[in-house]
């Protein structure tokens, strides 16, 4: 079954059409990474999914039901853009609270077992606003999980993060999605969504540009020889008469991305006089897919 399936979704806010024709599909138990420039529609789908804006077209259903079934709605969890927590009292009582408007039995029991799986119960008694990024965007996902929710809906949790923070908050996903959780992610750090997620939906413009999983993003990822010569310019040069696709990257690498083997571009170099000094060969990741999706797509 799956957790989320979209079909021909629209949102208009007046002349603006923020979301145009969308179709989504999200198995169930995945990690949904949810990708797309600032102002593309992800934030906007997130909330219409959650019930927080309704939609002005098409249809949503989550677990096979319309996405305004209110059993349905009972099983989510959502942090969207900052949770609703109080400064001034501690991350404990925060908790209680939001276990008191769930009207979730056993309350104290829940929410030790949240912090614990979101490592925080060392912090329970901080007073919120003392927490640090890391630590608020954790009570935030705690505030989120309780009630145990089949699906969890995140906008942006680990931006802002230190490595450590985001370390754990890939440890507390993947946590949840082992007890059978279903979590959509949308975040602007593609590496470390990367790290994590099982299947992709890349939007644009309101529409889904496309969906894949992990398995087809690797293989759709092209491979590359990468190298540093003495004469650099003479190398690109020399490079680009013989293959069709060269060019230099960011850490000062030419790069050959069509099929060939290394020791061919090293003995084509070698047969015009070029050193090469270091060589390697690559596959390009998530960001640099989606760079390249987002180049095309402009055409």
């Amino acid at each position: 079954m799956n957790a989320i399936e979209i079909r021909n979704l629209t949102k208009n806010f007046g002349a603006k059409q923020a979301v145009n024709g969308l179709n989504m599909t999200v198995p169930e138990g995945a990690i949904y990474g949810f990708i797309g420039e600032n102002g593309s529609g992800k934030s906007t789908t997130e909330k219409i999914i959650c019930g927080l804006i309704h939609e002005s077209g098409g249809t949503v259903k989550l677990f096979g039901k319309p996405h305004t079934d209110g059993d349905i709605r009972a099983d989510m969890g959502v942090l969207i853009e900052a949770p609703g927590c109080f400064g001034g009292l501690s991350v404990w009582n925060n908790m209680m609270l939001q276990a008191a408007n769930l009207r979730i039995e056993n309350a104290e029991q829940e929410v030790i077992k949240t912090l614990k799986l979101v490592r925080m119960e060392g912090a329970a008694g901080n007073k919120y606003k003392n927490c640090s990024l890391g630590m608020k965007q954790r009570v935030g996902i705690a505030m989120a999980l309780l009630g145990s929710p089949r699906l969890l809906v995140l906008d942006e949790p680990i931006n802002g993060l230190d490595a450590d923070g985001m370390r754990i908050m890939r440890e507390v996903l993947t946590d949840i999605t082992k007890s059978g959780a279903t979590v959509v992610i949308s975040s602007h750090v593609l590496g470390e969504l990367e790290k994590i997620a099982t299947h992709y939906g890349i939007i644009k413009g309101g529409r889904m540009l496309c969906e894949m999983t992990a398995d087809e993003l690797e293989a759709s990822c092209r491979t590359y020889t990468a190298l540093q010569a003495k004469d650099m310019s003479r190398a690109k040069n020399v490079l680009g008469s013989k293959f069709s696709r060269v060019q230099e990257d960011e850490a000062g690498y030419l790069r050959v991305y069509d099929e060939v083997r290394t020791e061919d571009v090293v003995k084509h170099l070698y047969n015009n006089g070029i050193v090469v000094t270091e060589i390697k060969t690559d596959k390009i990741g998530l960001e640099e897919y989606y760079i390249d999706l987002m180049k095309e797509a402009k055409k």
